[in-house]
């Protein structure tokens, strides 16, 4: 018989090398029961919001057909979210964690959707992936950090998936508007101002890069903290260094007060970035006109139909029918369309794995080559889907400029253009 002591120290042994085990969730399919999508994000951001109401879209569409085939039988899908609040100022990384935490706990999802907000949030959340082995698609945090984090540790973060845009790809369609204003225009002295968090940084350190190797003057890279509010003391130094081209690259509430200051100080320069609140079809009426002028890059097309991309005109329509008018005029710029794609990559892959066994789902999802919103889909060894410029062989950003009376027209790239970089008024 096993004396006290040797009990413990059993029962230690077995507890260690159960919790040393990776831990799973969802078990096996039953006929009938429905597929599981988890969706922990921030939802009190416009791209979480928008990004959940396409899940949900997407959700109903599928089921409407029928749901899922795996195997032989078919399941539908259900969705449940959970708020990380991770894009309000001072929420520490660990809060957003135990956000996403609860919800795979409670809700044992067969995989997770949208996801993260913030980069450093997204970072954090691969251990949880990989300790649930969780497949998990992220359709809003850029860092390009996530994909060296796959590469560099594959076994353990290969169930991390991302299909929106990353902060170099940004970078690529920004370096298209400016050497187009520049070989245009002439124009060759920028002032970059990013908000202090890892995606923007990036996207402005890399585009700082390129001004200088192409013979650009960069007369500042100044970074605001979120919630900031004031940013006058930039365009103060932009308009006395005459600067050119003001490239903005923030996606916090505030950042439209940067494009309201800059119009009521009338600094005569190209505004050419990204403002996340000047993304959606009403920031015309939201800001009185002042955005007229204004280049924004839409970060996945979608939210903006683009006519040589069929199934993003097909995407803005059919939001409209589902959540009404005014939603579709508020869909921002960035998230909508690959939170949408991303549950037709999952139901593809399921299928083609003919399981929801997260290994196999996996090998399937690296296979993925479909059509969707945002043009081809195609994984790279890194879990990036890949963006360019020719919808017919890759996913698609794009850039808008704001133009009288009140609309957005496609500039970038040239192979989808439907109209070309004007000047605004202010500066002709």
């Amino acid at each position: 018989m096993m004396g006290k002591k040797g009990f413990m120290a059993f029962a230690l042994f077995v507890f260690v090398i159960f919790t040393s085990l990776p831990h799973t969730t969802a078990a096996p399919l039953k006929p009938g029961e429905p597929i599981v999508i988890g969706v922990p994000t921030a939802l009190g951001s416009i791209e979480g919001r928008d990004g959940w109401m396409a899940i949900q879209m997407a959700v109903e569409e599928i089921n409407a057909k029928g749901g899922v085939q795996v195997g032989d039988a078919k399941h539908p899908l259900k969705a449940y979210s959970i708020d990380t609040r991770e894009h309000e100022p001072g929420i520490p990384v660990q809060d957003a964690l135990t956000a996403t935490e609860k919800l795979i706990l409670e809700r044992k999802p067969h995989a997770i959707a949208l996801g993260n907000f913030r980069s450093e949030v997204l970072l954090a959340s691969m251990d949880l992936m990989a300790k649930y082995k969780l497949p998990y698609i992220c359709s809003i945090a850029m860092t390009p950090l996530f994909q060296k984090k796959v590469l560099e540790a594959y076994d353990k973060y290969k169930y991390c998936f991302r299909n929106c845009l990353n902060a170099p790809y940004l970078v690529m369609y920004l370096q298209g508007v400016m050497d187009f204003v520049n070989k245009e225009y002439g124009f060759s002295k920028a002032y970059i101002i990013v908000q202090d968090t890892l995606w923007a940084q990036g996207t402005g350190k890399g585009l700082d890069k390129w001004y200088k190797k192409n013979g650009w003057e960069v007369g500042s890279f100044d970074a605001y903290a979120l919630g900031a509010s004031d940013f006058s003391p930039s365009l103060i130094k932009a308009r006395a260094q005459k600067t050119q081209v003001i490239v903005p690259i923030f996606d916090m509430p505030q950042s439209g007060i940067l494009l309201k200051q800059a119009r009521a100080m009338q600094i005569p320069a190209l505004l050419a970035g990204f403002i996340s609140p000047v993304a959606p079809e009403n920031a015309w009426k939201v800001f009185e006109g002042e955005v007229d002028g204004m280049i924004n890059v839409i970060f996945e097309i979608g939210p903006v139909p683009v006519k040589a991309v069929p199934d993003s005109v097909a995407f803005n329509e059919n939001f409209s029918k589902r959540w009404g008018n005014e939603a579709r005029m508020n869909l921002s710029g960035h998230g909508p369309g690959p939170s949408y794609d991303s549950i037709y990559i999952f139901a593809d892959a399921f299928e083609r794995a003919k399981t929801v066994e997260p290994d196999a789902v996996v090998k399937a999802l690296e296979q993925t080559d479909m059509s969707g919103v945002v043009g081809r889909i195609k994984f790279g060894k890194d879990h990036q889907v890949i963006y360019g410029f020719d919808p017919k062989e890759t996913a698609l950003a794009c850039a808008v400029q704001w133009v009288k009376p009140g609309k957005r027209e496609v500039v970038f790239p040239e192979a989808v253009a439907e109209s070309k970089i004007a000047l605004p008024p202010y500066m002709k």
